[in-house]
């Protein structure tokens, strides 16, 4: 315990899923949480029950696509809490179909969100982690990203731009003290994943050696390793939390 004493970071998409169970997870290793997310109930109620638990946590309403607004809020939360320790890029949709039938606007969606968003949130953090020459970044990838995935033509797309936002930043920033890592998740219970048809959900089982869906908290348990000092001779890694699904 006490992993990040007094260590601020920055969780996107942080309100549910994968995000808040990280929010958590860091809070309760002694962080100071920053969350931010486009769902104002959901991030109050998020902030709420981490304040509860004796954590410090304040939540900040920002649709990453937009990189003025992204922008104003990092400096809020330096004008509040500081500094900017950690960066979480988790925030993240689906808008699943064939390609012939996707829709463009469902394509530009998740393009925004899970790339452009990834991107302009490190860039309006890393200014400050370079300030101190010491920072961390973990992104949030698939394993989709990876191997590909039926009637995931943009989703796949934009993890696999994460993987290689991730590879680059990795390299661009290692002389600065900062290191930059992803998380590939396989197949995770999460509110995105309760959407997904039964029958679907058995094939994905079946294809996982492990032979069941992954946690949240496991994904948040690996994104809080890759940013803690315990893999500080560790960036530009993709970490694979699968199951085995991608041996």
């Amino acid at each position: 315990m006490g992993r990040f004493d007094g260590k601020v970071a920055i969780i996107t998409g942080g309100a549910s899923g994968i995000g808040k169970k990280t929010a958590e997870i860091f809070s309760k290793e002694g962080a100071i949480i920053a969350i931010f997310d486009v769902n104002r109930g959901a991030l109050n109620q998020t902030e709420k029950e981490i304040r509860d638990a004796g954590g410090k946590c304040n939540g900040y309403v920002v649709d990453v696509t937009n990189f003025e607004d992204v922008t104003e809020k990092v400096k809020e939360v330096i004008k509040d809490l500081g500094e900017i320790d950690v960066l979480v890029n988790n925030a993240g949709i689906t808008r699943d179909n064939f390609l012939t039938k996707m829709e463009i606007d469902d394509w530009n969606k998740v393009i925004a969100i899970n790339l452009t968003g990834t991107f302009n949130c490190a860039k309006a953090v890393v200014t400050y982690m370079m300030e101190k020459n010491k920072g961390n970044i973990v992104n949030v990838s698939s394993v989709v990203g990876i191997y590909g995935n039926i009637g995931q033509t943009n989703y796949a797309a934009s993890k696999a731009g994460v993987i290689g936002l991730t590879k680059t930043w990795a390299k661009e920033f290692a002389k600065k003290g900062i290191r930059v890592n992803a998380v590939a998740p396989g197949f995770i219970k999460t509110p995105m994943t309760d959407k997904v048809p039964e029958k679907v959900l058995e094939i994905m089982i079946s294809k996982t050696p492990m032979g069941r869906m992954g946690e949240s908290i496991e994904v948040a348990n690996a994104i809080l390793f890759l940013a803690s000092e315990e893999s500080s001779f560790i960036t530009g890694h993709i970490l694979h939390v699968d199951g085995g699904l991608v041996l």
